[in-house]
């Protein structure tokens, strides 16, 4: 439970319907089993203590009553278990029926959740047997000596873990146009479980998986799915035990179907609150719920969990080309309009050989397309300097050319020469001043061409170089638009790479491989036999490790500490502790102190989730300080 995260689980025991003796068995059985695997919240299906498939059995007094006493027998049976449970059982109480969950922990039933919604359609006949669940909580008396509380408006709340607030809602609940759990949610539940026996139908799975997930993006949660399977009646239908497990609109875990499968996964409860408190529009309720407290041993959590080593690129083939398409079509929507307002003649780029500029090249090109917009209009500019290698500037030539810009070459070596002799600056001293003084020479040169020809200036840069500082101020750090300001260095060599793919001319293609082959480099220094000498993953770190910390600070908002765990999970096998804890650091020290850079970016368009526009996501100062964060980093014991 460290660091947020819960284990839960969702249980599909084989029932017998109607023999509540042997069906507290197999409860007891899975319930325990859950418990030795770590689960700290273990969901049943709905009416599981008899079987949802009783039907008119469920007006048979002796059903109800065995029903009845299973619930403190289960609660006793289980009590060494480390979790609270949820089970589904019917309770008459005052003359009507109720189909409830029962809450449980350590040997007591905690209180019991009436379902809302009765279906009665269909093959549904609940309201046959049924009444809907009070909201307010009733006293029920579920044996001579015990009472507990029974209503919708129920919160379990964790001693431990401040964040964990569980609610129930049961099966059609949450098919209904305003399910308890909005409710539930509003007033503070980061996790719903639902009690389900959803029957199967060709295509039901498809929407049940959506509507599980969709409703914990709607509602900021986790939520545990756990549905009737094999066991159940099949007179007339058939109930398959599809289990689900999702967070905040991201499914973690699916049992299959037609097996009864125990699936567990972790809910992580900070991440839910940071979403939470970052939305502004999730408005919170101070109803009047019944708040049941229960408490669970502090314990390591172990993450099972997939965690996504390149969170900012689909995993799949077909998502990764969507999302590469919609996004250079972002990217050229943006330009298109910023040309129309300005009635640019002219587009201005940089083109240097490397990813970044190549990315802008093919962006600008696309707007110019849409525009009807002659491609000679613009204006690519290479720029040879003391670092510039063979193989860059000529696929930098190449690259102009197949794409029909206009080609302009400006040596900037004399100009820099001459302005280091201004300045007093030794040639023959390769620091920061060398460095910078090419970078805004070239900037220079692309601002002069874009007002000799009635054009803007187009950035290059991307996100990654952005969250690092990794550019010249008011050198390729500013531009008139910068159509790559969002787009992060592991995005932008999948969207070259799928141009190259669907460009459908093999010398471009031919160009644009050998461009995603050359090291990231920004060749500000002389080269060593005629090769790349300045490599900048040696110099800052790898770009996939620095997107990995970029994503799960500002996205998810965790603590160093938490981003190094989650890294070391996903980078397993490729990067040790050690390597990751030393470039985690300089993120931290380089995001904190490159603020200023980002304070006064261009304008550019926002592609992801993930954004440092000073106008957009990221109002940070530029002057804070990174003490805290750092000192927790100081504190981690390599993995």
């Amino acid at each position: 439970m460290r660091q947020g995260f819960v284990k839960v689980a969702a249980v599909t025991p084989k029932i017998k319907v109607a023999d509540v003796i042997y069906n507290t068995k197999v409860i007891c059985e899975a319930i325990c089993e859950a418990g030795r695997n770590g689960a700290k919240v273990i969901v049943l299906p709905e009416l599981c203590v008899t079987g949802y498939t009783c039907g008119d059995l469920f007006l048979q007094e002796k059903l109800l009553r065995q029903a009845r006493a299973a619930l403190p027998l289960i609660a006793e049976e289980t009590k060494e278990v480390d979790a609270i449970v949820f089970v589904g059982c019917p309770i008459a109480h005052q003359g009507k029926l109720y189909n409830t969950a029962a809450a449980m922990h350590r040997g007591e039933v905690l209180g019991l959740v009436p379902k809302t919604y009765l279906p009665g359609y269909n093959e549904f006949y609940e309201l046959r047997h049924f009444y809907r669940g009070m909201e307010d909580a009733v006293e029920v008396q579920l044996t001579e000596h015990v009472c507990v509380p029974m209503g919708t408006r129920q919160l379990f709340c964790c001693r431990q873990m401040e964040g964990l607030v569980v609610a129930a809602e049961v099966c059609e609940d949450l098919w209904t146009p305003e399910p308890p759990s909005i409710r539930h949610a509003r007033n503070g539940a980061t996790l719903i479980v639902n009690l389900s026996a959803s029957n199967e139908i060709t295509g039901k799975d498809i929407y049940r998986r959506e509507l599980v997930g969709g409703q914990s993006a709607r509602l900021l949660c986790g939520y545990v799915y756990a549905s009737a399977g094999e066991g159940e009646s099949t007179q007339d239908v058939v109930y398959t035990g599809h289990n689900l497990i999702a967070e905040n609109g991201r499914l973690l875990k699916e049992s299959k179907r037609f097996a009864n499968e125990t699936v567990y996964s972790e809910i992580d409860v900070q991440r839910l609150l940071t979403e939470r408190r970052r939305m502004t529009t999730f408005e919170p309720l101070e109803e009047n719920y019944n708040r049941i407290s229960f408490s669970l041993k502090m314990e390591e959590t172990k993450i099972t969990r997939f965690v996504d080593a390149s969170p900012f690129v689909p995993g799949g083939k077909e998502d990764r080309e969507k999302r590469c398409e919609e996004i250079l079509a972002i990217q050229a929507l943006g330009l298109k309009k910023r040309l129309e307002h300005t009635h640019c003649r002219t587009a201005v780029v940089g083109i240097s050989g490397g990813l970044d500029s190549t990315l802008a090249l093919l962006v600008t090109v696309r707007a110019f397309d849409a525009l009807s917009m002659d491609r000679k209009q613009i204006m690519a500019v290479t720029m040879p300097g003391f670092g510039t290698t063979d193989r860059t500037y000529d696929n930098a030539v190449q690259l102009i050319r197949c794409l029909g810009a206009e080609f302009i070459e400006v040596d900037i070596r004399e100009a820099v020469q001459v302005h280091f002799r201004d300045i007093g600056q030794d040639e023959s001293v390769h620091d920061v001043t060398y460095e910078n003084g090419q970078a805004r020479e070239r900037t220079q040169i692309l601002m002069d061409i874009a007002n000799k020809s009635g054009g803007m200036v187009i950035g290059t840069g991307d996100l990654s170089e952005l969250a690092l500082g990794w550019a010249t101020y008011n050198g390729d750090h500013m531009s008139m638009y910068a159509v790559n300001a969002s787009v992060p260095k592991t995005l932008v060599r999948h969207l070259v790479r799928y141009y190259a793919d669907t460009c459908g001319d093999a010398a471009l293609t031919r160009i644009l491989l050998d461009v995603l082959d050359t090291p990231v480099s920004p060749e500000l220094l002389p080269p060593e036999n005629g090769k790349i000498s300045q490599k900048t993953e040696d110099l800052v770190g790898p770009y996939e490790l620095h997107d990995f910390f970029l994503y799960n600070m500002l996205r998810q908002g965790y603590a160093p500490a938490k981003v190094y765990r989650m890294a070391m999970i996903a980078f397993a096998g490729i990067y040790d502790g050690e390597t990751i804890l030393k470039w985690l650091k300089n993120f931290y020290r380089r995001f904190f102190s490159q603020q200023f850079k980002r304070s006064c970016l261009p304008d550019g368009p926002k592609v992801g989730s993930v954004a440092v526009s000073p106008r957009g996501d990221l109002r940070m100062p530029s002057d804070a300080s990174a003490a805290v964060w750092l000192e927790e980093l100081e504190r981690i014991e390599v993995l």
